[in-house]
């Protein structure tokens, strides 16, 4: 949309001023702004021709302007300024870092608890793993009559056993061959990867073992998906209350309850070429974003790992010291964690099987 020079300055003038208030703002208000060089009458006509564009929006005839979420979105794209963050805020930024790294190996979930107490806002982290899993070996122990052990190494290197029992008195010779057609068959292979068409293959060469066949497929299947799954950490619901947008304990209590691991893994991934993404109102898929934004940021947890942080919040939000202020905590991460998390624990590979 192109707009002069002067409607870009109210319309930003007028975030600034809602974001700072959560009042609706008046043309007598920006008026009397100091770096404002328009009179009243100017800037209402202004107003006016913006919300007419869809800028701008006017909750009673006598009230002032609110942005729309199409003026925040212009304002994002083009208005916002970039917000330097303060030698105090970056020195508090990472301090907090460098306490919670060292307090917690695995620091996930309390860097969605640290991003909400720097914002203010609900927050979430999400760990998502950006290589498929794959099984790397098969092992198939027969430890009494009836009763198998399956071990599968993960190509993450964390090992799954389970304890199957079944009426099958397989031939040593059948088992031996079972193992090697696994690990022939359905090494490297993604869950989504294993078709019907392997496993009736398995089952046809399996000989005695052949009953054992869609126990393991089935086991490896469940395995290689619940590896798959995100990690989804949401903290802070309840910091909703302290906005003046949700004072409406019913409403609140709508956004809060649906803000749940589910809805916060239908959220999109920031593109590869910009480390900070925002969705203002409408923008969201989930309907119960649709009058919120969400700013988030993606760092590398190093591994095949991917590392997600975000906020949710009213669309009257300083997106600048958000998107500021989250960048800064991803690059932080990004490098901490790249350096400061220890490999994959081999006592975890070592601990004696146990049935699953």
């Amino acid at each position: 949309m192109n707009l002069t020079d002067r409607q870009k300055k109210i319309l930003r003038a007028v975030v600034d001023s809602y974001v700072a208030t959560a009042e609706p703002v008046g043309s007598k208000a920006i008026a009397a702004q100091p770096d404002m060089p328009y009179s009243s009458a100017t800037i209402r006509n202004e107003l006016a021709y913006l919300t007419e564009q869809g800028l701008l929006e006017q909750p009673h005839t006598s009230a002032g302007r609110v942005p729309s979420p199409a003026g925040y979105r212009l304002y994002i794209d083009e208005l916002m300024q970039d917000y330097r963050l303060s030698r105090d805020e970056t020195q508090s930024l990472s301090q907090v870092m460098n306490d919670k790294l060292e307090e917690f190996d695995k620091a996930i979930a309390q860097v969605g608890q640290m991003i909400s107490s720097l914002t203010n806002l609900p927050a979430y982290a999400v760990a998502t793993k950006s290589q498929a899993i794959t099984v790397q070996h098969y092992e198939l122990i027969q430890t009494a009559p009836y009763s198998f052990i399956l071990v599968l190494l993960l190509s993450t290197e964390a090992v799954h056993n389970k304890l199957i029992k079944l009426p099958v008195n397989a031939d040593p010779q059948d088992l031996k061959s079972l193992v090697a057609m696994l690990n022939t068959s359905l090494t490297d292979l993604s869950a989504r990867e294993i078709t019907p068409q392997i496993l009736a293959k398995l089952q046809r060469n399996a000989g005695t073992a052949s009953d054992l066949v869609s126990v393991i497929v089935e086991f490896t299947v469940k395995t290689l998906e619940d590896e798959q799954k995100n990690e989804v950490f949401v903290t802070g619901q309840t910091k909703l209350l302290g906005q003046p947008e949700y004072q409406d304990v019913g409403k609140a209590k709508a956004l809060i309850g649906s803000l749940d691991e589910n809805m916060i893994s239908t959220l999109p991934v920031p593109d590869k070429d910009s480390s900070v993404k925002i969705l203002v109102g409408p923008e969201n898929v989930s309907q119960a974003l649709k009058e919120t934004s969400v700013v988030m940021a993606r760092y590398d947890l190093g591994d095949g790992m991917q590392g997600m942080i975000g906020v949710v919040g009213p669309t009257r939000m300083d997106y600048a010291q958000v998107a500021a202020r989250l960048s800064y905590f991803a690059e932080g991460l990004g490098k901490m964690f790249s350096k400061a998390l220890p490999p994959s624990s081999q006592e975890e590979n070592e601990t004696p099987l146990q049935e699953d």
